[in-house]
């Protein structure tokens, strides 16, 4: 990170950071969590933002554990979670609705490189509609970014710096043990 300043919000680093964790190099276990990686970073890891939104998820549910395990790594106050949550939960509506746009963009795409007419062009346009519904996501990313990082400590924007870091060296390695296995 140049900038110093994080770029996402501290709930996309959990899902990467815990595939890094379970990583054990065996070839089988390379292949699925670059797959995992990749459809996670497709998504930018926001499949989780408008859940975390909400407190209608089962204790002991995969949504529930991701909030606290969150919430506990950066060591958040109740004060901060609440402002969090209240955050998040005002862009629920916006999110959910660029993520289904988005979701209907990658169906789209995948339907153009599967057709049986297919061509480089039309594959390219259905790329484009995808590449502008993930444009608006950042965009509301970086709205979100700046009304939840004054809600964090100095440290806390560190630790998410530090995820962010780690999960980059994971795609890293997972990308270059891609690259060495290529010829396998």
């Amino acid at each position: 990170m140049t900038s110093g300043r994080p770029g996402a919000v501290p709930f996309f680093v959990c899902n990467i950071s815990a595939a890094a964790c379970v990583f054990d190099g065996s070839m089988k276990t390379t292949k699925w969590l670059s797959i995992t990686l990749a459809a996670a970073l497709n998504l930018g890891g926001w499949t989780t933002i408008p859940s975390l939104a909400t407190d209608n998820a089962a204790p002991g549910s995969a949504r529930a554990q991701l909030r606290a395990r969150i919430a506990e790594k950066l060591n958040l106050t109740d004060d901060q979670k609440a402002q969090i949550k209240a955050v998040l939960g005002g862009e629920k509506s916006a999110l959910t609705a660029l993520l289904g746009q988005l979701h209907d963009a990658r169906k789209a795409l995948r339907t153009a490189i599967h057709a049986n007419d297919a061509t480089e062009a039309s594959v390219r346009v259905a790329s484009a509609r995808v590449a502008a519904v993930e444009a608006n996501l950042a965009v509301e990313r970086m709205k979100i970014y700046g009304r939840i990082a004054p809600i964090l400590t100095d440290e806390q924007r560190r630790q998410i710096a530090d995820f962010e870091q780690r999960a980059d060296n994971f795609a890293d390695g997972v990308i270059a043990r891609l690259g060495e296995q290529s010829g396998d």
